[in-house]
């Protein structure tokens, strides 16, 4: 696989019935992925590592570099293989190219790989980067040893380019980051900082070739100038020797996308006649401080541009907020506009009075309000224009759901919209404030991609690196990459689960088995706590589960001797998955060892904490405390009899049956309702699935145009575990599952509730499986459509019809 210029994409916007909500969705042309088509690492570099020769290795710096390149004709073809610490946008000739590397750890740094070809011309060629490090102001997820660039022609036709002392280097004085403070979310605030350009020491000359006056361009020296080894600025690929701090790897992903969309409409503004920006140019006169807040139609992950004229002495801040703030500080209806303001991270800009001046962050930003707010001096400012280019991981919308019910069919819209926002270089857990790849947000959010698009190379790649993550313990860190330790004990249990899913919705064989080793640590740590009663006693590092109220991170309940029903239950559940995956792969006594401990765990719960009067499985062994995970999750492992099952869901959902409540208990968050639906669906509930989605139909009615992170008051207005709707439409209602590993058998079960019609497709290693279905007086009409190399079941009140490839007819 070769990594080319950007791939095309078309935008389509979609209003929901009755709403008056637009979102805009991403439509891409791209090629179908393979989980085979990965490249092997570059096996010998010729090119340095370079780096200012002067300048502080890891303070937070922006560098530009640039070379020249003769050539006497226009090549058919010419790779590159480009990577940085910590970040780079490369440009030929003036034109953005790309940009990387991807987010990795220092044992596994990406490189991309451009062909620069359709940009280049006879003559002399301007090659260029913008080099940054953001030093301790860096993102969460920001991996780093010092500043370096890398440029690597592919073979010694391509040589000329490759980064030496023939390269120059200057700092750009004129940009920067911001110091972190808290950003006016008064909330925990990890992603990248805010960034400053100041106009009047910025060099503005630097892709041109020229030298302006603030240009103060330096031959590039070695990144590991006082390196001790012989040559520690030689890059080296990670299954060679390694003498260096990184070890590369090429990039497996397709280019992010980088494509312009709406920029939004001024909804308010104190400058009459400036209600027209952006799409048309304003001018703000001298001595004025105006505001202009412009709203987009759904939350967005772009880079934001700002153009600029005059106002030399001026100031301009842009402000980014999912949603606006009241002045109590709370959030209400989101498309209310009324006096309510944007609070969230800042950029500042200040222009120095030339001419088409332009502001774009080096990262994108999370926002669905944009607030601009002018200063002026002595010169009026001219705001010329203001676009915006989303950015995130291309994803093909492959699968489909479309039903009677027609805020139903929105709300699958919209959740899929929140996985899309949410899937950049890694996955992330928040579009916003933390943009970190966590492991149970990224669960579901792995299995919408199996299902929605059947792209698997993010999916593999996020795997991957949890388990890069993988202590000397043998656990797995809570997210990956970051550059701050944190473990949650049981989220590598849930990462066993990705391992397990993605042997289920993929045809791929090798790169499970490859993760076994991993799997098997974390559980020989765990079976190290499982005590004689066969529950888990007080483990150490973090056990939080889910979010019960705002900054309450007790959950769940432990009692003197640290035992959790739900910590063991994940364990029972993890073990069980292990050992199908084990048994796959041959190894009978392990698997055999996993179920047994399984067994005995989930025997000594139920014994331990099952509460007849509340017809409950209780918290921990006091009884005294009963949540919703604790028994979806005693349902999903039978730990709960099957013939208990359906009764423990309407006890523990009370709201949903109408049932009255035989005690208190803590209810699932959005992001639990993935696994209180596993349990609906393995109680044979399914038919009842569509009622958990009030919530979610409230929201829309509040105006969100992607699902948050938790109820109000939520900090992150597009969450990635907020998708998983995407994916339950699809199997759960649709009844669309993968049978057995490998998706090569499907089991067709619908549960179609109250709707009366439903036309569905999902994404299969082998093709999409389309369904169809209509009700009429009890009776169901199904149209079922399947790859030909695939077979399986449709199951209809239990009655079963065996299925074939190809198209079929149903009755019953």
């Amino acid at each position: 696989m070769r990594r080319v210029s950007l791939k095309g994409g078309t935008y389509v916007s979609l209003r929901s019935a009755g709403l008056g909500v637009f979102v805009a969705f991403v439509v891409l042309i791209t090629a179908p992925c393979c989980a085979t088509s990965e490249v092997s690492p570059r096996a010998d570099w010729n090119a340095k590592w370079i780096d200012h020769p002067t300048a502080p290795l890891r303070e937070p710096m922006v560098f530009h570099f640039r070379k020249k390149l003769e050539l006497r004709s226009k090549p058919a073809t010419y790779l590159v293989h480009v990577s940085a610490d910590n970040r780079f946008i490369l440009f030929v000739n003036g034109e953005r190219v790309g940009e990387g590397p991807a987010r990795g750890d220092l044992q596994h740094w990406r490189y991309e790989t451009f062909d620069l070809a359709a940009h280049l011309h006879p003559g002399a060629n301007l090659i260029a980067a913008t080099v940054w490090n953001f030093g301790i102001y860096s993102a969460m997820a920001q991996m780093s040893d010092r500043t370096a660039f890398l440029v690597e022609g592919d073979t010694a036709a391509e040589a000329a380019i490759n980064t030496n002392s023939s390269w120059e280097v200057e700092e750009e004085l004129g940009q920067n980051c911001l110091p972190r403070p808290m950003n006016q979310y008064k909330d925990y605030f990890v992603a990248g900082p805010g960034e400053k350009i100041d106009a009047a020491k910025y060099d503005w000359s630097w892709a041109t070739g020229a030298n302006g006056p603030n240009s103060h361009w330096l031959p590039a020296g070695p990144a590991m100038r006082e390196s001790v080894l012989f040559d520690g600025s030689h890059p080296l690929s990670h299954d060679h020797k390694n003498d260096t701090p990184w070890l590369l790897e090429p990039d497996q992903l397709p280019p992010m996308l980088y494509k312009q969309e709406s920029p939004g409409k001024t909804v308010r503004t104190n400058l009459p006649g400036a209600e027209g920006f952006p799409a048309a140019p304003v001018e703000i006169p001298a001595h004025k401080t105006i505001n202009l807040l412009i709203a987009l139609d759904a939350v967005t992950t772009a880079y934001p541009q700002l153009v600029v004229s005059g106002g030399e002495g001026s100031s301009v801040k842009l402000t980014y907020a999912g949603a606006l703030y009241d002045a109590q500080g709370k959030k209400g209806i989101r498309t209310d506009i009324g006096d309510q303001q944007a609070l969230g991270l800042e950029d500042e800009f200040y222009p120095d009075g030339g001419q088409d001046r332009v502001f774009e962050p080096l990262w994108w930003r999370g926002y669905r309000f944009l607030n601009i707010t002018v200063h002026t001096e002595d010169e009026p400012l001219t705001l010329k224009s203001l676009r915006a280019f989303f950015s995130a991981y291309p994803l093909e919308r492959k699968a489909y759901f479309r039903s009677d019910d027609a805020e139903l069919n929105h709300l699958w819209d919209v959740a899929w919209y929140t996985a899309t926002l949410n899937a950049h270089e890694t996955y992330v857990d928040s579009a916003a404030v933390e943009q970190l790849q966590y492991v149970a947000d990224m669960r579901p959010q792995l299995m919408v991609s199996y299902a929605v698009t059947g792209d698997d190379r993010l999916a593999r790649q996020a795997i991957r690196e949890i388990d890069y993550s993988r202590i000397p313990e043998g656990l797995t860190l809570s997210r990956y990459p970051s550059n701050i330790f944190q473990v949650i004990t049981c989220y590598s249990l849930l990462w066993i689960g990705m391992v397990h899913d993605y042997w289920t919705w993929r045809d791929d064989p090798a790169f499970v088995n490859d993760r076994l080793l991993g799997t098997r640590t974390v559980l020989y740590w765990f079976d190290r706590h499982q005590g004689e009663d066969g529950m888990l006693t007080r483990l150490p590092f973090n056990n939080w589960q889910d979010w019960i109220a705002k900054d309450d991170r007790s959950f769940p309940p432990e009692d003197t001797q640290g035992r959790s029903a739900l910590i063991s239950l994940e364990y029972v559940w993890a073990l069980r998955q292990a050992a199908e995956l084990e048994t796959t792969f041959g190894y009978k006594d392990l698997a055999a060892e996993y179920r047994q401990r399984a067994d005995r765990a989930a025997a000594g719960i139920y014994k331990l904490c099952w509460d007849e009067k509340a017809g409950l499985l209780a918290d921990t062994p006091d009884r005294n405390s009963f949540s919703q995970q604790a028994n979806a999750f005693a349902v999903m492992t039978d730990t709960i009899p099957k013939e208990r099952q359906k009764d423990v869901l309407h006890r523990m959902m009370p709201e949903l049956f109408e049932a009255p409540a035989s005690v208190a208990i803590a209810p699932a968050s959005y992001y639990f309702q993935f696994y209180v639906a596993r349990a609906m669906e393995h109680a044979g509930m399914s038919d009842d699935y569509l009622k958990l989605l009030d919530r979610w139909r409230a929201m829309l009615h509040r105006g969100f145009t992607t699902f948050p992170e938790t109820p109000e008051p939520t900090r992150e207005e597009a969450q990635g575990w907020g998708s998983h709707p995407s994916l339950d439409l699809l199997t759960v209602v649709a009844g669309i599952h993968p049978e057995g590993h490998g998706f090569k058998q499907v089991r067709i079960e619908p549960a179609l509730g109250p709707l009366k019609s439903l036309e569905a497709a999902v994404a299969s290693p082998s093709g999409l499986i389309r369904v169809k279905y209509q009700t009429l007086d009890q009776h169901l009409k199904a149209e079922v459509s399947l790859p030909e190399n695939m077979t399986g079941v449709f199951v209809w009140r239990g009655a079963t019809h065996e299925l074939h490839g190809g198209e079929q007819q149903l009755t019953f």
